[in-house]
């Protein structure tokens, strides 16, 4: 076939919803558009609807059990395994930092090695926190009493408003980290960066349903998602007073775990107080055994 003369068309990059571990368009076809600080538009992307948190809700709890399932230190290996492929793509990301988000060069680079530090900080948490969590409780009875942490199931967060790539790493990491399966609603001025982030979970051996992110508006999925009866958990960061009223109001008739994260200044994401096993916690459920000693009336021996 012969070369021809007309002039290359960009093929642009259309931002999808990430759900199941696929790229879908929003079922209702709308759109938002991003701009970058100087007001120039860079990307078209998804504003989800109800229907679309609905199918990722479906997703997660189809993924949570097998998740949920694999050996702490597996899970560790695949958030280990996120923090290989993000660091593969660190330019594009601190390119799309710069271009879409106008943050300066240094501060993209810390940015982006923050993200890929702390989703290593985790994945060492992955086979240590049910350790120093968990507890061997004293009874008065010939019992083992044993209490540890186990994930509580498909978990709705509010991601941060700012910090693009590094707030999402935070909101994920200490949810999936126990077991649990995650949709992740996101509405901040660059919502492009978390679809990017997408490509490198579809990559990194995290199983499809685990982590879902959806791109619009919190507002309109907000009371939808606190109303779900299928989500146990809802998580915040930078809720309004009337959000956080909303949120408890409407999980309690299903007993949804709430939290509200306390979010960083911009400028001090990075900071090792913004990560903390301490953030695992608020997503996982003690359950406690009982085991009898047996004992050995020949030898006395108890075991």
């Amino acid at each position: 076939m012969a070369p021809s003369n007309s002039p290359r068309l960009r093929v642009l990059k259309t931002f999808k919803l990430y759900i199941g571990g696929a790229f879908p368009r929003t079922e209702s076809g709308r759109f938002l558009q991003e701009h970058n600080p100087k007001g120039q538009l860079v990307a078209n992307f998804c504003r989800a609807s109800r229907k679309d948190l609905r199918n990722s809700v479906v997703a997660a709890r189809k993924a949570q059990a097998g998740w949920a399932g694999r050996t702490p230190f597996n899970r560790a290996q695949i958030l280990y395994r996120m923090a290989e492929v993000l660091e593969s793509r660190r330019e594009s990301f601190e390119h799309a930092l710069t271009e879409r988000a106008g943050i300066k060069g240094a501060a993209a680079q810390a940015q982006v090695n923050a993200a890929i530090d702390r989703l290593v900080w985790y994945a060492g948490w992955a086979d240590k926190f049910i350790q120093i969590m968990g507890t061997t409780n004293p009874v008065a009875s010939p019992h083992f009493n044993i209490t540890s942490p186990e994930p509580t199931g498909v978990v709705t967060a509010f991601a941060p408003r700012n910090a693009p790539l590094l707030g999402l790493i935070t909101a994920i990491a200490p949810i999936i980290v126990s077991g649990n399966a995650l949709v992740l609603v996101v509405e901040n001025d660059h919502p492009s960066i978390a679809i990017d982030l997408a490509e490198v979970l579809h990559c990194s051996d995290l199983p499809g349903g685990v982590v879902n992110i959806l791109t619009g508006q919190r507002d309109e999925l907000i009371e939808h998602a606190a109303k779900h009866m299928d989500i146990d958990a809802i998580a915040a960061f930078d809720a309004t007073d009337d959000e956080r009223r909303l949120i408890a109001v409407e999980a309690a008739e299903s007993v949804k775990r709430t939290h509200f994260f306390e979010t960083p200044a911009a400028d001090n994401w990075a900071d090792v107080s913004a990560q903390s096993p301490y953030h695992i916690l608020p997503f996982v459920e003690f359950k406690t055994a009982w085991h009898p000693i047996e004992s050995s009336a020949a030898t006395s021996a108890k075991y």
